[in-house]
């Protein structure tokens, strides 16, 4: 009987959460998360004010919900481009069911995404095994959520962009290069706590989000990251060395 191959590709973003609470050098960058219900929600909204409820397997953004308790004492929430408010929060609770009863999903801290021109964006982090066995991080692209979209995915309507000139609407070449070396680090450190537990991954994806103190905040991990997107920069060095990478990867 041939022995189980180690799984390549882990779809749970639950699965992906737990391993990497258990590492205290990522712990400080992941939003709170908790599986969703009812109570939850009510309880994080309470402590958060703003939190993005999503599909425990899913991707590209779809049926992402990012909800609020506003100010005023309404609720609201926004998926797609579609967004509704409620005076009451059974209304709203009610609403938001209707999206997540057929699925399990995550409730996650919102993070206020610091925007290039108005739009909220983040940083997609890729980390290889390099031929030499060894975890590297072979690319950085930022990623601007559509305008009218609360997600910052290509395939759901967002823009790629260097991360150079995406930074640099915000922070001096100088910090630029630090907070690079810093994504590089984590991208590192995170992947290789999820090949501890899941041996098979030869790639992951990190979704960095970073907020107005410029904590870099794990959105995500992807263990099947979209090496393509890297062709959409001008300047295809990036690009060249992720399917390098991939394909000699692949050849193992």
């Amino acid at each position: 009987m041939s022995e189980k191959k180690p799984r390549r590709a882990v779809m749970s973003k639950w699965a992906k959460t737990k391993v990497l609470l258990k590492n205290n050098k990522i712990l400080p960058y992941i939003p709170d998360t908790q599986k969703f219900s009812d109570l939850t929600l009510k309880n994080m909204l309470k402590r958060y004010s703003m939190v993005y409820i999503k599909p425990e397997v899913g991707t590209y953004g779809n049926g992402v919900i990012r909800a609020q308790q506003l100010k005023t004492g309404r609720y609201a929430y926004q998926t797609g481009t579609t967004e509704k408010s409620f005076k009451d929060y059974e209304s709203f609770s009610k609403s938001i069911q209707s999206h997540t009863r057929k699925k399990r999903y995550l409730i996650q801290k919102g993070i206020h995404l610091l925007k290039y021109n108005k739009r909220r964006f983040d940083i997609r982090v890729m980390v290889q095994l390099n031929p030499k066995g060894k975890w590297e991080t072979t690319g950085l692209i930022g990623r601007v959520a559509h305008p009218n979209k609360i997600v910052t995915n290509y395939h759901n309507g967002g823009t790629l962009m260097d991360i150079n000139r995406l930074l640099a609407a915000h922070i001096s070449t100088r910090e630029i290069q630090k907070k690079t070396r810093e994504l590089n680090d984590l991208g590192v450190t995170t992947a290789k706590s999820l090949h501890k537990k899941y041996p098979g991954i030869q790639q992951i994806g990190l979704d960095i989000g970073f907020d107005h103190t410029w904590t870099p905040w794990i959105i995500e991990v992807n263990t099947n990251p979209d090496p393509y997107i890297f062709n959409k920069l001008s300047d295809k060095t990036m690009y060249r060395k992720v399917i390098h990478y991939k394909k000699a990867a692949a050849a193992v």
